[in-house]
């Protein structure tokens, strides 16, 4: 049992022997211990390096070294969902001398990757996909009459989600030859909530199950008779209550649980399963942080680490002002709101923790709802509640929005309903890379009617906006990044800003700087040094049509700025209202390119966009001169 991070590489002989999977099957079973006890120390290690997702590793130690055990890895497909888990697996897979560039740019990613190895045969970040993706293996292989083994290793939070019940039924009715392990650690990245969380915990924790199995021991165990018959009573007793039943009733040959920490029993039964033909499911019980006595205790907080920095001795240092988060800006006004206003509901899909809605939840519970993985519900659910006179909000990230998108279309904005989205993570999100930055949310949002989209540039504008999208009856959305703000005081009282109207920040000449959310202070200081205007356009639905009127009247070149994709975002509808009025003049449209933007800091990242002050000024002179030289230049 570790107590504490490690700050130097611990001694690893074993771990070092093996580049790949090959050299893991050359291992004696009785080695695997030692593997395991080493794989977890050199992980403690890595990730103390690094930062990372840290709590999942550690639980699926043994699982990892005994499916590449059993398994033909590559060939035998493996896929994991989520992610967050699969540190061992890289440390296994020829990627162990790398780990110190993990979800650093240039490095390795914090998730499975095809383009990164061989044995990351699907690319995850998202929940929930594993079943439909290695039912879908297993049929390309049969297809192509190859005798191949493909397993997937799903948790217990990820297993509330639609979509792997939907991938269950049809891989039971199909009856394809694959496996399914249930990773059971009670936990995702939050506490899982839900009936079927419920379901799988409760019968082996209740008093009643375990002191009738333990008093018939003590009663039974001396009559050998008697206690075969109370065995084979509680075996009936165990197959009718627990887990199994669901599963064996949907068509797959369940086994389990075991214990997942027990590598002998895991190779045993791992070896038995990969000859059964077949759906199958096996159920393992595991501890997220296994190993760490700090993550055993607190999972939710040690679910990822951060790099652990070298203490620095310096006299007289004064710490900077702590700048606040945005998702605590959210937090803060969920809780203020509520107070001042008896219909409003929080729903959450499985994100508490991460948008900020711890407080909430302790202070009102009985209006507070994760409804765990489970995106479309979550937004769905909203639009039922708001359908009797109740005021929805929904956190949740830009990424994870995605995954509803014909709810919100449908459901929401179709019939006009009072919900209002909270969306955190717009933007790029740094080392977790594109499958969970927020790169699309204004294009795919801008497009559906009765939509009202607001993109604040500060933590005091967050505030307002929240307040002025609630007050709106209809759907509204505020996006706003991950991590802190710029450090503005934020105003208590809460206004209601003018619907669709911006804000000019700075009066200049030439170039008007038209942007959209939190690039404001970068805006702001390619404005200042070439005395260009600047304009906080607030909203990206409804546009401020008077304010990008003047600034075209007045100015030889707008630039549009937004941390989204330039395809359909807001840029794109500055042109369309320029067009629509006849109005003709350069546009240069800063945010993504059309691409997926690689892990690496957020700093870094912006710059590889072009959306670093020293960019944007290359790219408005090189617009000017291209102008200069052509002036019949359309707008873009």
């Amino acid at each position: 049992m570790h107590n504490e991070i490690p700050t130097s590489r611990p001694l690893t002989p074993l771990l070092d022997s093996i580049d790949s999977p090959v050299e893991l099957r050359a291992l004696s079973e009785k080695q695997l211990p030692q593997l395991a006890d080493e794989l977890r120390a050199f992980l403690l290690y890595s990730v103390g390096q690094t930062g990372g997702h840290f709590g999942a590793g550690l639980g699926v130690v043994e699982l990892t070294i005994a499916l590449h055990y059993v398994y033909q890895t590559p060939e035998d497909r493996l896929v994991w969902d989520v992610g967050h888990q699969t540190y061992p697996h890289k440390i296994l897979t020829s990627r162990r001398e790398r780990m110190g560039s993990i979800r650093q740019g240039g490095g390795l990613s914090g998730f499975p990757k095809r383009e990164e190895s061989v044995f990351d045969t699907f690319g995850v970040g998202h929940s929930s996909t594993s079943i439909s993706a290695a039912q879908g293996m297993a049929i390309g292989a049969k297809m192509a009459g190859i005798e191949r083994k493909v397993a997937a290793v799903i948790g217990d939070g990820a297993m509330t989600a639609g979509m792997a019940f939907e991938a269950l039924n049809h891989a039971a009715h199909t009856e394809t030859d694959m496996l399914v392990i249930l990773n059971d650690n009670n936990m995702s990245i939050s506490p899982n909530v839900g009936g079927l969380s419920t379901y799988l915990s409760k019968i082996w924790a209740s008093k009643f199950y375990n002191s009738l199995r333990e008093g018939s021991k003590q009663v039974l165990g001396k009559i050998p008779p008697a206690w075969e018959f109370a065995r084979r009573t509680e075996e009936h007793f165990k197959g009718f209550m627990s887990p199994g039943t669901l599963f064996e009733e949907m068509g797959f040959n369940y086994v389990g649980p075991i214990n997942g920490h027990d590598l002998g029993d895991l190779v045993r039964c791992l070896s038995n399963l990969r000859e059964v033909k077949g759906p199958k499911l096996l159920h393992i019980i595991t501890q997220k942080g296994k190993g760490f006595e700090p993550a055993e205790l607190d999972p939710v907080s040690y679910h990822a680490l951060n790099k652990i920095e070298p203490k620095k001795a310096e006299l007289g240092a004064i710490d900077a002002p702590k700048k606040v988060k945005y998702q605590d800006v959210f937090g803060r006004w969920l809780c203020d709101m509520a107070a001042q206003d008896g219909k409003l509901i929080g729903i959450t899909p499985a994100m508490c923790e991460g948008s900020g809605m711890v407080e909430f939840a302790a202070h009102y519970p009985e209006r507070f709802y994760d409804v765990a993985i489970a995106e479309q519900h979550a937004v769905t659910l909203a639009a039922g509640v708001a359908c009797e006179g109740q005021k929805p909000v929904v956190a949740i990230y830009s990424t994870f929005l995605q995954r509803a998108y014909d709810q919100l279309v449908h459901d929401v904005a179709l019939q006009n309903l009072d919900v209002t989205f909270a969306i955190d993570r717009a933007g790029l999100v740094g080392e977790d890379g594109p499958t969970h930055a927020g790169s699309f949310d204004i294009s795919f949002l801008r497009c559906i009617p009765n939509m009202v989209i607001a993109a604040p540039s500060d933590e005091n504008e967050c505030r307002q906006l929240l307040y002025t999208a609630y007050q709106h009856p209809g759907p509204a959305a505020v996006r706003y990044p991950r991590g802190t703000g710029v450090g503005v005081a934020i105003e208590q009282t809460m206004t209601a800003l003018p619907l669709g109207k911006g804000l000019l920040k700075r009066d200049g000449k030439q170039v008007a700087l038209l942007c959209f959310g939190t690039l404001l202070p970068v805006a702001q200081q390619v404005a200042d040094q070439y005395g260009y205007s600047l304009c906080d356009m607030r909203f990206v639905k409804p546009l401020d049509t008077e304010l990008i009127e003047r600034m075209a009247a007045s100015h030889e070149l707008l630039v549009t700025l937004e941390e989204n994709a330039i395809a359909g975002g807001a840029g794109s509808g500055v042109c369309e209202y320029l067009n629509s009025q006849g109005l003709t003049l350069p546009v240069l449209q800063l945010g993504f390119g059309d691409e997926f933007v690689e892990h690496a800091s957020q700093k870094q990242q912006l710059a590889t966009q072009g959306l670093d002050a020293k960019s944007i000024a290359e790219r408005i002179s090189q617009r000017l001169s291209s102008a200069s030289t052509d002036p019949k230049l359309a707008v873009r």
